[in-house]
């Protein structure tokens, strides 16, 4: 994988969460990103995924490696950002970008569910970045938890402070559930719902395919 590798994964998956924005639908655009994430995960030379395709008996992975529910509008909010909320810094190492700074911008409440903190990613460019734990968690869906939005590498699903769009059938798992060489800022307290979010990208253990 070299730097021009990682640079187009960036570009195609900015350009994939621009189609879903301008869907007719949001299950529209949830099959475009469904289909293009798969895509992208299998095939790119910048995807997490360990192992080959020509790794598995006659080619291809013989399995998903992106596994996604069906969609469900009642887990798609629109909803105001509380951004009246005490000043909170994290700071995470990961597996790529050294050490990144994370500051709470802001809250969310979605209905039924509970509240989840919207933080701010800083150094160069900076973006937003809404992570997930839930009671899927370690369960159905990846142990360390999913995100939502991570605006900064393109997973964009648009609004404003007014009305921003959570829409909780786009939760995928990091990088680090797919190669454990990777370390990822995973959800805190604040990120975390007692509730159980049924949709998104589910676990796949992709253990039973050989690696490279």
């Amino acid at each position: 994988m070299t730097p021009w590798d990682v640079a187009d994964w960036r570009r195609r998956v900015h350009e994939l969460y621009r189609e879903v924005r301008r869907a007719a639908d949001p299950a529209q655009g949830h099959a475009l990103w469904v289909e293009g994430r798969e895509e992208l995960l299998r095939s790119h030379p910048a995807s997490p995924v360990v192992a080959a395709p020509e790794a598995a008996p006659g080619g291809g992975f013989g399995q998903a490696v992106s596994l996604v529910a069906p969609y469900d509008p009642a887990f798609r909010f629109v909803v105001p950002v509380d951004t009246e909320v005490e000043a909170v810094r994290r700071e995470v190492a990961t597996g790529t970008d050294g050490v990144v700074g994370l500051e709470r911008c802001g809250r969310v409440e979605l209905p039924g569910l509970g509240g989840l903190d919207v933080w701010w990613v800083g150094g160069y460019g900076g973006g937003l970045f809404l992570p997930l734990r839930d009671a899927t968690s370690g369960a159905t869906s990846y142990g360390g938890g999913r995100y939502v939005l991570d605006t900064v590498k393109g997973a964009d699903l648009g609004g404003d402070p007014d009305a921003l769009v959570v829409d909780l059938n786009f939760a995928y798992q990091p990088s680090c559930a797919y190669d454990p060489a990777w370390a990822c800022p995973l959800p805190s307290a604040g990120n975390t719902l007692g509730a159980g979010v049924p949709v998104g990208e589910q676990y796949v253990d992709l253990g039973r395919v050989p690696s490279v």
